[in-house]
């Protein structure tokens, strides 16, 4: 069975193979406990001796600066107790207890520059600098000089461990902050460097800039001979042509003192007209038109016809307000603002995510798109409530619906027009937009009066050349000359003559016919005006528009009526509308001047105006 054990004796067993290998177990300390030591990287190694370094040599330096100051006043203060300077001082015995005491009085931090005081008294005729000078005065290495050459070290030595630190998120931290240190601390003289540097930039190329100026200032411009002429014809150059078009408007701004002896200005004025003709594509004499018309701002007025002006939109009153109809539309990803503080009901739209002219908003009828200009003559006729109003030539509809919207579908509207095709536009129009109180019509203008008569006010938006929209119809830079503009004239002349008959001017609180085209031309515009205040009882009254350039009063050779500056003209170059001329006339009485018992017939009218037409045709010539 074996032997019992004895439990009385206990036996010492020897560690065994487990408690050989393991290590007695150790409590995990915390930062606090380990003193917030972090291991470093042996880049970061470097980087913190190289720091350090930096820093004891900007201390050694402050400290050499410091030393260098306690020495000036030390020498200051020799300099007062000594009598003569370069002599021997031999200081009397009632006088060592005082140097005694002084040297006392500077104490044991001064003991280098008391020595050299002591040693300075021993020496005789001691002048200028000596080698015991050169401690204290040789000049110290700048901090900026030091950190560089530092810098430049540690750049080396890193190169070659980018591979190795690649990954690490705390080193790119710590070069991070390095570098805000060493820009915000270490390199002011730096900063000052480049910003001095950009200044001596910036003078230098304002300087060439106004060098370039004088010289283009005192060189006179020389018209280009035939023969250039005749090169430029077959072959333009559109840059060289351009250029040349900038140098002749800058000497006709000042002819007298840049212009060529022995050339006139009518010969700068013939080569600009085809310099422009060549480089617009107009024709000559359209050119020389819009040059009487516009002699300081006529390349402005050509550049703003080759862009498209900003497409425009009016809110229809009549089933929404602008506010609501604008976020409704923003909401639809169309970006857009007010046109203006003359309107509250236009809109402009810069850029839109969907179709403007195919939206609910727009198949409901909540707005119309209307050119800027076309809401101008409206403001003008100012329509008021249960009137009778009539539009001569309504097509396509846009401002016969803006008259009813002003009379909120009350009184009565007519919209005429004599093209049958284009009347068809006023009606789906009125349908679209809820209009309720307009009565189209297809007659022709000129006859009006003998259908019906009796309006309180009366718009008329006459045909014309279209020389104000060149920038929506390019082809009128080539397609109109004298004889349409004057073929336009004398249209406009009758259809005048005839929206004034249909107006009442005994009307209470009417009695006013409002004239616009969308022409620049004078024969068009102040010509037809003055014909019409010549020839019915009628006077101009201010337009009501606040904004706008004055009518001529004075063009060329011609002289009008002084009330034509109550007119009112807009341009694309200065109110970024199409050009547009619009005119309020007052009718005072219902009698014809100049008429006999027998009324005139409208064929009689006609007659007369063409004779009137037709000399002043010959006038124009």
């Amino acid at each position: 069975m074996g032997r019992k054990r004895e439990t009385g004796e206990k036996v010492q067993s020897g560690p065994g193979r487990k408690a050989k290998k393991q290590k007695p177990p150790s409590r995990f300390l915390n930062e606090e406990e380990r003193g917030n030591k972090k291991q470093l990287s042996r880049r970061q190694k470097k980087r913190l001796k190289n720091r350090l370094e930096k820093a004891t040599a900007i201390a050694e330096a402050k400290k050499k600066a410091n030393e260098r100051d306690l020495c000036k006043k030390l020498k200051n203060h020799a300099t007062e107790l000594v009598p003569k300077v370069g002599s021997k001082r031999k200081l009397p015995d009632s006088e060592d207890s005082a140097e005694e005491s002084s040297e006392e009085e500077f104490g044991s931090a001064l003991g280098k520059e008391s020595d050299y005081n002591e040693k300075k008294d021993d020496d005789a005729d001691v002048s200028g600098y000596t080698d015991d000078n050169k401690g204290w005065l040789k000049p110290k290495r700048r901090a900026s000089q030091m950190e560089e050459e530092a810098s430049d070290e540690s750049a080396d030595e890193d190169s070659d461990e980018v591979a190795d630190e690649f990954g690490s998120s705390d080193d790119s931290g710590e070069d991070k902050k390095d570098e805000d240190d060493i820009e915000d601390d270490l390199l002011p003289v730096e900063k000052a460097a480049k910003k001095l540097r950009k200044k001596e930039e910036v003078n230098r190329k304002l300087a060439e800039d106004e060098l370039k100026t004088n010289i283009a200032e005192s060189e006179t411009f020389i018209l280009p001979s035939g023969q250039e002429i005749e090169k430029d014809t077959q072959t333009p150059d559109l840059a060289i042509i351009q250029q040349r078009i900038k140098e002749i408007m800058f000497v006709l701004s000042d002819f007298k003192s840049r212009g060529e002896q022995g050339r006139g200005r009518k010969e700068y004025l013939s080569q600009l007209c085809k310099d422009l003709c060549t480089y617009y594509s107009y024709n000559e004499y359209l050119m020389e038109c819009l040059m009487q018309l516009f002699p300081l701002e006529i390349v402005e007025f050509l550049e703003a016809n080759e862009v498209q002006r900003p497409v425009t939109i009016r809110a229809n009153t009549l089933k929404t307000r602008r506010r609501d109809l604008a976020q409704v539309l923003i909401n639809r990803g169309v970006n857009l603002d007010p046109i203006g503080k003359w309107s509250k009901v236009g809109l402009i739209v810069y850029d839109s995510q969907v179709p403007i002219g195919a939206t609910p908003e727009y198949l409901a009828g909540h707005y119309i798109l209307q050119g800027g200009a076309s809401f101008l003559p409206v403001m003008a006729l100012a329509p008021q409530e249960n009137e009778r109003i009539l539009d001569m030539c309504a097509a396509p509809g846009g401002k016969t619906t803006y008259i009813a919207a002003l009379m909120r579908n009350t009184g009565m509207l007519f919209a005429n027009d004599a093209n049958k095709e284009r009347a068809k536009a006023i009606v789906g129009n009125l349908h679209r937009m809820g209009i309720t109180n307009t009565v189209v019509s297809n007659y022709d203008g000129k006859q009006f009066p003998k259908v019906m008569t009796g309006f309180n006010r009366v718009l008329i938006d006459a045909p014309c050349s279209g020389t104000g929209v060149i920038s929506k119809d390019p082809e009128v830079k080539v397609n109109k000359d004298e004889k349409d503009i004057l073929r336009c004239s004398h249209l406009q002349k009758e259809l005048l003559l005839a929206a004034i008959d249909c107006c009442d001017a005994k009307s209470k609180s009417g009695g006013y016919i409002v004239y616009s085209t969308c022409s620049v031309m004078v024969e068009e515009n102040e010509w037809v005006i003055d014909y019409a205040l010549r020839k019915r009882n009628v006077k101009l009254v201010p337009t009501g528009l606040d904004f706008g350039r004055e009518g001529f009063v004075n063009f060329e050779k011609y002289r009008f009526h002084p009330s034509l500056k109550l007119t009112r003209r807009f341009y694309p170059h200065t109110h970024n509308l199409d050009g547009f001329f619009v005119a309020k006339l007052k009718k005072f009485s219902n009698k014809i001047p100049g008429q006999t018992k027998d009324k005139p017939t409208a064929d009689n009218e006609g007659s007369g105006d063409t004779e009137v037409h037709t000399g002043r045709e010959a006038e124009h010539k």
